[in-house]
């Protein structure tokens, strides 16, 4: 029948008794597989991980910059790294670095929520913050608004 019609005669489901058949046209269904597959890709949201780095002695203007900036990346869905660096003698003081990201996680408490603990890693104290459950991230490529033409 399916030398007649032209077309393919593929095995479904092998395993099951009797064996299922189906008579189509197989490249087609492969092709649409594929469409199917490119499609559930583009769809699928892809989380980057952004880093801001801080150290002990920061000014206030500098912190606002630096949370502002971890501000704008969570609201666009993705996750912000904070490194805190010691350099020098600052590291016999890891309580100045702890206590400025309990400060940042603070600040950006109602936007994100922290994902990793700040852990202490060599001369770097590492955190990461993720966006809070419940609030929208702005899409990242957002589709180009279309304008209506009027009729004159």
């Amino acid at each position: 029948m399916a030398k007649e019609a032209g077309l393919d005669l593929v095995e479904i489901a092998p395993s099951s008794r009797p064996p299922v058949c189906r008579i189509m046209d197989y490249s087609r269904y492969k092709y649409e597989q594929s469409k199917k597959e490119k499609l559930a890709r583009k769809k699928q949201k892809n989380i980057e991980l952004k880093e801001i780095k801080l150290k002990p002695k920061i000014g206030e203007h500098d912190y606002q910059f630096k949370l502002r900036h971890a501000q704008r990346f969570l609201k666009k869905g993705d996750r912000v790294k904070i490194t805190l660096t010691f350099r020098g003698r600052e590291i016999v003081h890891p309580d100045l670095g702890r206590k400025i990201l309990e400060r940042f996680s603070r600040d950006i408490a109602p936007i994100g929520e922290i994902l990793k603990e700040p852990t202490k890693e060599g001369r770097f104290l590492i955190m990461i913050i993720g966006l809070k459950q419940g609030s929208v991230a702005e899409n990242k490529h957002p589709l180009p608004e279309t304008k209506e033409k009027s009729e004159g």
